[in-house]
């Protein structure tokens, strides 16, 4: 992985255009001064392409000598790999709206990324701005927007089932009904997390529970795993029962298990609304706990994209006014409209009724975005995600290791990582 992300330098250096970035940040507060053309990136979702057109052609028809020259993040393995691989070569763009909050502590090792003006992300997004602060007290990533992820149904798979008031709010709950719909052969499999061994996946099916569960607790807090808890062991002992009773898959699945029928459920957020549109009649509650709290109480992960500036950028006066139009309250409405994805800003619902009512779909998801859980911001993020993924993947997916043993041993191990930073 170190020699392709080398090579990708090598290949970005030598393709990118530099417009008011690369070849090194220069004399920082000068560049933290000076105006001019920058570039930025973003990501190559369809929805997130139109919004940036229109937010980049709005700023250009205003700003002659300030010019924005935007494209999408370069392909590569992940983004955050390409992105790694520009901050090497110096030539990443002033800024990325796609920076993933777990790759944040990496990119501020390599030196980078800009420390970011506190008082206008704070005052933006309210309490959730904290999850997002860096270490040593800093913002080196503006929350941008929030996918928040809860359990989507097939209505019509349900009721092929039998079940015409689904009822998922407990663990028993939702094993119950994902028996009666694979028993009744309404469908292959109840649900269909993927099954692969990315770091990332536990996001989208232990990570949900577990901050539910824990009342919005990250997998680290105060140096520590919290992860091993016995509602880190409940979530995963959970899941267990639904793979060993076949109501999940181990095979990787090629395309969207819950789109093809496959699975009657699917743990995603709202950018999804679009991609179902005409292919499922759905319905979304949200993850399910132990005990069944009132979805008022329920937290779940976010899955949020932020916006960070890059040491790179030369222009950082216009990257950052740029940054703040970006994240307006107008320009954060024409985002919810073009994509459904809930802007990191306080009271979402209230500050943006009008669209709610018209979209009632995204009403719970405006609701579930005020309790949200990120990925903690910390050094070595990715190591730990994937030695978490690693224990998960051996005792709860595939049943070779004791859960409980498995979660004692990966705590342990992520102990010392974070005691390594």
């Amino acid at each position: 992985m170190k020699l392709q992300a080398g090579l990708l330098a090598v290949v970005l250096a030598g393709s990118l255009a530099a417009c008011g970035s690369g070849g090194g940040a220069g004399d920082a507060d000068a560049a933290a001064k000076a105006h001019g053309p920058i570039t930025i990136w973003y990501s190559n979702n369809a929805e997130e392409v139109a919004w940036g057109k229109q937010m980049v052609a709005a700023w250009n028809a205003e700003h002659a000598d300030q010019k924005i020259t935007a494209q999408e993040i370069p392909t590569g393995k992940s983004s955050e790999e390409v992105i790694g691989a520009a901050i090497t070569a110096g030539n990443a763009p002033c800024l990325i709206f796609n920076t993933s909050p777990a790759s944040v502590s990496q990119f501020q090792k390599q030196g980078g990324l800009v420390p970011l003006d506190a008082s206008y992300i704070e005052e933006r997004s309210g309490d959730v701005a904290q999850q997002y602060k860096s270490p040593d007290g800093k913002y080196y990533q503006l929350p941008w927007k929030s996918n928040p992820v809860m359990i989507f149904y097939n209505k019509k798979i349900f009721a092929k089932a039998g079940i015409t008031d689904p009822k998922l709010q407990t663990y028993d709950e939702f094993l119950a009904a994902s028996r009666k719909i694979v028993a009744s052969k309404a469908a292959k499999f109840a649900i269909y997390p993927a099954p692969s061994n990315e770091f990332f996946q536990s996001w989208f099916d232990f990570y949900p529970l577990f901050a539910a569960e824990t009342g919005g607790k990250q997998l680290v807090a105060d140096g520590k795993a919290t992860f091993a808890s016995d509602e880190g062991k409940k979530v995963a002992q959970f899941w267990r029962t639904m793979y060993a009773d076949k109501l999940a898959s181990q095979e990787k699945y090629t395309g969207d298990a819950f789109v093809d029928g496959t699975a009657a459920m699917a743990v995603v957020g709202p950018w999804a609304i679009a991609t179902y549109k005409g292919k499922v009649d759905w319905g979304v509650v949200p993850v399910p706990t132990s005990s069944g709290k009132p979805a008022s109480e329920v937290h779940t992960f976010s899955d949020a994209k932020n916006v960070a500036m890059y040491s790179a950028c030369k222009n950082r006066g216009t990257a950052w006014d740029v940054l703040k139009f970006a994240t307006s309250k107008d320009q954060d409405g024409k985002f919810l409209a073009a994509t459904g994805q809930m802007p990191l800003r306080k009271d979402v619902a209230s500050v943006y009724a009008d669209y709610f009512a018209k979209n009632p779909d995204y009403k719970l998801f405006a609701d579930q975005a005020s309790r949200t859980v990120e990925v903690p911001n910390v050094p070595n993020s990715i190591t730990i995600w994937q030695t978490f993924r690693d224990a998960y993947s051996k005792s709860v997916i595939f049943g070779q290791e004791d859960v409980g043993s498995a979660l004692d041993g990966a705590a342990q191990k992520v102990d010392q990582l974070v005691k390594q930073s």
